[in-house]
C-alpha cells in the first residue's frame, strides 16, 4: 500500500495538527495555523484545516481566536462555516461577532440552521437588529422564528424545534414510513413521530424504534402512546429539563394553550439548559450576575461592583457590633486576635448548608414536608461539628494566650455561632423562595450577615461577661 511520502504528496493538515492536545484543550500549534491562514486569507489553506471542524470544536476556536480575525474567518469559510458554532460560543463573542458580519451573510447563515439554534443566536440581540436580521429571511422561516421570539425568555417555547413530522391519525406504518423516506425538508434529528388531529391538537406519539417494529398494514393509532406529558410552550425551561431528568426523556412535544403542537424538544437541547441554569445559580451563589470569561473590563466591574457594594453594608454592620465593645477589646487585646475565627468558622459552615438547601430548593428535594427532618439533622450536625471545632480552638487559645478562661469563651461562642450559621443557612434560602426572591441570589449576603453579626457579638458578650470587663 502506497503512503504519502511515496506518492510524494504532503500529509493534509489535519492529519499534521491535531485540533486538541492530550489535555483536550485546543492545539495552540492548530491555533497558530488557522491565524496564519487568515492573516494570508488563504481561503482553501482555512477551509482544509477548519471545514470539518464539528461546531463545538469551531467555537471554542472562535473564542481562542483574536477578536480582529473571527468575522474574517467565517467570512473566509463561507458556506463551510457552520452557524451552529455560535451557539456554542459565550454570549460576548456571538454578539461582537454578530455586529461585524452584514446582516444579510447572518441570515443565510441562520437560514440553513434547525429554528431552535436560529433563534438561540437571535434571542440575545436587540429588537431593531433581530428585525433587520429576520427582514433577510424567506416569510415562511421569518414567520416561524418571530413566533418563537413571542415566547418568554428561558421557555419551552424558545427552546423548542420547530420543524417536526405529524402525521394524522388515519395513517399507516407503511404511509408514515413513506413519507420519511420521500420528504425532504424533515428535521435533521427525530425520535418520535406525533399524531395530530386535522386541527393540529396532539394526539399522541409513536417512537421510531415502535414504527420500525410494526407491519406496514397497522394504523399509527394502534400503537401509539396517548401524550400526557407534554410541555407547554410558556413553560419555564428547568422545570421541563427536570421532568426530562426525572422521566428520563429523550424528546417531548411542545403545544400551545391550546394543546396544539407547535415543537418539539430534545435532550441536547435539555442538557444545555441544566448546564446554564447550574452556571447561574453558580454565579449566583458568588454575586458575579451573567458574567461570561470574554467579557470586558468594564462590563466585569459593573456586574460584580452591585454585590460588592451590599456586601460592605453588612461589613459596615458587623463593624457596628464590633464597636459596641470598643471598650471590651481595649481591655484585652487577645480578643481582636481571636475574633475573627469566630466569624470565619460560622461563615463556612453558613455556606456549607446554604449550598444544600439552595441545591435543595432547585430540585425540589427540600419542601414543607421535609424542612422539620432537614432542620432537626442541621441543627444537629451543626452542634456536633460546633462542639468539635469549640474543643479544637478552645485548646489552641488556652496554649496561646495561658488562659483557660479564654479558652473557654472562644469555644462557647463557636458553638452558637455554628448553631446560628446552621438554622441562617437553611431558613434564609426558604424564606426568600417564599417571596419569591431567588435564594440562589440574595442568601450569602444575609448568612454572612448572621454569621458574623452573632460570632462577634457571642464572642465579644460572652468574654465581657466572663472576665468581667467594661462594655
Amino acid at each position: 500500500m502506497s503512503n504519502a511520502a511515496e506518492l510524494d504528496m504532503p500529509p493534509s493538515p489535519e492529519l499534521q495538527i491535531p485540533v486538541r492536545d492530550e489535555d483536550e484543550r485546543l492545539n495552540p500549534d492548530f491555533i497558530a495555523a488557522v491565524e496564519t491562514a487568515i492573516a494570508a486569507e488563504d481561503k482553501s489553506g482555512l477551509s482544509a484545516i477548519a471545514a470539518d471542524l464539528h461546531e463545538a470544536d469551531t467555537g471554542d476556536l472562535l473564542e481562542a481566536l483574536n477578536p480582529d480575525d473571527r468575522a474574517a474567518f467565517i467570512r473566509l469559510l463561507g458556506e463551510d462555516f457552520d452557524y451552529t458554532a455560535l451557539t456554542e460560543t459565550d454570549e460576548a463573542v456571538r454578539l461582537q461577532l454578530l455586529e461585524d458580519l452584514p446582516n444579510e451573510v447572518i441570515a443565510e447563515g441562520l437560514g440553513e440552521l434547525d429554528s431552535d439554534d436560529a433563534v438561540y443566536i437571535l434571542e440575545d440581540l436587540d429588537e431593531d437588529d433581530q428585525a433587520a436580521i429576520l427582514e433577510e429571511l424567506p416569510y415562511a422561516d421569518r414567520a416561524q422564528l418571530k413566533k418563537a421570539l413571542d415566547y418568554p425568555e428561558d421557555s419551552a417555547g424558545r427552546r423548542m424545534q420547530s420543524e417536526f413530522i405529524a402525521v394524522a391519525p388515519f395513517w399507516t406504518v407503511g404511509q408514515t414510513i413513506d413519507y420519511m423516506r420521500e420528504a425532504r425538508d424533515l428535521p435533521d434529528d427525530f425520535y418520535e413521530i406525533y399524531v395530530v388531529d386535522p386541527s393540529f391538537k396532539l394526539l399522541g406519539s409513536v417512537h421510531l424504534d415502535k414504527i420500525l417494529r410494526t407491519k406496514r398494514r397497522e394504523k399509527v393509532t394502534s400503537i401509539m402512546a396517548e401524550r400526557l406529558d407534554a410541555v407547554q410552550a410558556t413553560e419555564d425551561q428547568e422545570e421541563v429539563a427536570r421532568r426530562f431528568e426525572r422521566y428520563n426523556l429523550i424528546s417531548s412535544a411542545v403545544v400551545d394553550e391550546n394543546d396544539r403542537l407547535v415543537g418539539v424538544l430534545t435532550v441536547d437541547d435539555i442538557v444545555d439548559v441544566i448546564q446554564e441554569e447550574a452556571e447561574e445559580d453558580l454565579r449566583a451563589l458568588a454575586g458575579v450576575g451573567d458574567e461570561e470569561i470574554s467579557d470586558n473590563v468594564m462590563t466585569i466591574a459593573r456586574s460584580r461592583l452591585t454585590w460588592l457594594v451590599v456586601n460592605l453594608g453588612t461589613a459596615v454592620l458587623a463593624s457596628v457590633v464590633i464597636a459596641l465593645f470598643e471598650d471590651t477589646i481595649e481591655a484585652m487585646v487577645a480578643l481582636a486576635v481571636l475574633m475573627p475565627i469566630v466569624a470565619s468558622m460560622g461563615g463556612n459552615a453558613g455556606t456549607q448548608t446554604m449550598t444544600v438547601a439552595v441545591r435543595g430548593i432547585a430540585t425540589q428535594e427540600l419542601s414543607a414536608r421535609n424542612l422539620m427532618r432537614v432542620l432537626n439533622r442541621e441543627v444537629l450536625v451543626s452542634f456536633l461539628n460546633g462542639l468539635a471545632l469549640a474543643v479544637l480552638i478552645g485548646v489552641t487559645a488556652w496554649l496561646w494566650f495561658s488562659s483557660v478562661g479564654l479558652g473557654v469563651v472562644i469555644g462557647s461562642a463557636i458553638v452558637i455561632n455554628m448553631l446560628f450559621a446552621g438554622l441562617s443557612g437553611l431558613l434564609i434560602p426558604i424564606a426568600l423562595d417564599r417571596l419569591n426572591i431567588d435564594p440562589a441570589i440574595a442568601s450569602s449576603v444575609f448568612v454572612t450577615t448572621v454569621t458574623d453579626v452573632v460570632g462577634f457579638f457571642a464572642f465579644l458578650g460572652i468574654a465581657a461577661l466572663w472576665f468581667g470587663l467594661p462594655f
